[in-house]
């Protein structure tokens, strides 16, 4: 193939639609939050994830685990818990059966706040999304994304 060859030409089309879609959304997601609540998406995110945490076998999240699910480095990620630690949002505790492992788990606080931003994130969600659809190389995108399911919980 060249950089010429039309298949290469599509598939980074494709990929420019993709990352406009993704990054409009993320921008609107991100300024509702921010104005609303003082949350970045990443720290929404985070909360988020820590927030489905539970007690049973496998329930806490490892800090790598974490970093993969909010799509940030461990060092990113580490420095977004302590940001959220300062804030009484997040705790750390050392895990009960390896104490050189560490959890982190979201505050009563944090809860909160998480629960007031819920609506917030999804309304602007679902309002970047509209916006999305009215342009013609965004709403074939639009439509895969309103059409996937969640995955199945492992």
């Amino acid at each position: 193939m060249t950089a010429t060859d039309p298949a290469l030409t599509a598939l980074a089309q494709g990929w420019c639609a993709l990352s406009l879609l993704h990054g409009r959304i993320e921008a609107h997601i991100e300024r509702a939050l921010q104005a609303r609540h003082d949350l970045s998406v990443r720290e929404y995110s985070l909360l988020d994830v820590l927030s489905r945490q539970h007690d049973d076998e496998g329930g806490h999240l490892q800090m790598k685990q974490v970093a993969n699910a909010v799509v940030l480095s461990q060092s990113a990620t580490t420095r977004l818990v302590t940001r959220l630690e300062d804030r009484g949002l997040l705790e750390r505790y050392l895990c009960p059966t390896d104490r050189r492992g560490i959890y982190t788990n979201v505050t009563e606080a944090g809860l909160k706040l998480l629960d007031e931003a819920r609506p917030t994130n999804d309304g602007a969600l679902r309002e970047a999304l509209d916006e999305a659809a009215k342009n013609p190389e965004l709403a074939p995108l639009v439509r895969v994304v309103e059409s996937l399911k969640a995955p199945a919980a492992a």
